[in-house]
């Protein structure tokens, strides 16, 4: 289940791009955090201490973090969950961070990472495990947000598929992702798919190449049915 642990941020007066860039020259990145019937207030934070909070815990981005704001606000001392956290595309350094406060009697939306659990029979096959769907949207009570969901693909012969329908869930969350989406799924090799395509290709091509000739057989006939005619 989520894990509580604490982070330091800092009260920010100024916001903006160019008080953003400021802020990160320094080390630290701009934030801002938001909850229901609440103010939002903007924050800085160490962004080495978030990722440090994050990797260490086994709830990941669903950590329930104990904010703490030096400075103050009505955030200083609540219980916020990472929402959001934006990285440059090309260094992955983190460059802004959302927080919502949480009310630990009130269900809220999460996104829970899918992890794969079993060896597949049609990877013995030489199949490939295919991953289409890395989370699943969840709600539930901040105490209950689970650390992952696991989906077991022990059972996956070639060509079969695990749904989002067949994920086991705790008793305690309510599923809104589509029950229809596909998860994970053990693929024929590209070789084979490639061999099966070209065989299809294949058979078209002579089926293609019959349907002429049955034409000219029939040319004859005709022919000669109106040569009696006359």
């Amino acid at each position: 289940m989520a894990q509580s642990t604490t982070l330091e941020a800092e009260a920010r007066e100024v916001t903006g791009k160019g008080a953003a860039r400021k802020i990160r020259a320094t080390g630290r990145i701009p934030g801002v955090c938001y909850g229901r019937k609440k103010q939002s207030q903007a924050i800085t934070i160490d962004p080495t201490a978030l990722d440090k909070l994050i990797r260490s815990s086994e709830s990941g981005v669903n950590t329930l973090i104990d904010l703490k704001v030096a400075g103050g606000g009505e955030f200083d001392g609540k219980k916020v969950l990472l929402k959001e956290l934006q990285r440059d595309p090309v260094s992955n350094c983190a460059l802004h961070a959302d927080f919502f406060a949480i009310d630990m009697t009130h269900t809220i939306d999460v996104a829970v990472p899918i992890h794969l659990s079993g060896t597949a029979p049609g990877v013995m096959m030489g199949g490939i495990v295919d991953q289409v769907l890395r989370e699943v949207h969840l709600v539930c009570l901040p105490h209950s947000i689970p650390a992952e969901i696991v989906a077991d693909i022990s059972h996956l012969e070639m060509g079969m598929s695990v749904h989002v329908r067949d994920l086991a869930l705790p008793a305690d969350v309510e599923l809104t992702s589509d029950p229809d989406l596909s998860v994970v799924s053990v693929a024929a090799p590209k070789a084979v798919e490639e061999e099966v395509v070209a065989e299809a290709d294949e058979a078209a091509a002579e089926e293609g190449e019959e349907a002429p000739a049955a034409a000219d057989s029939e040319a004859p006939s005709k022919s000669a049915g109106e040569t009696s005619g006359d």
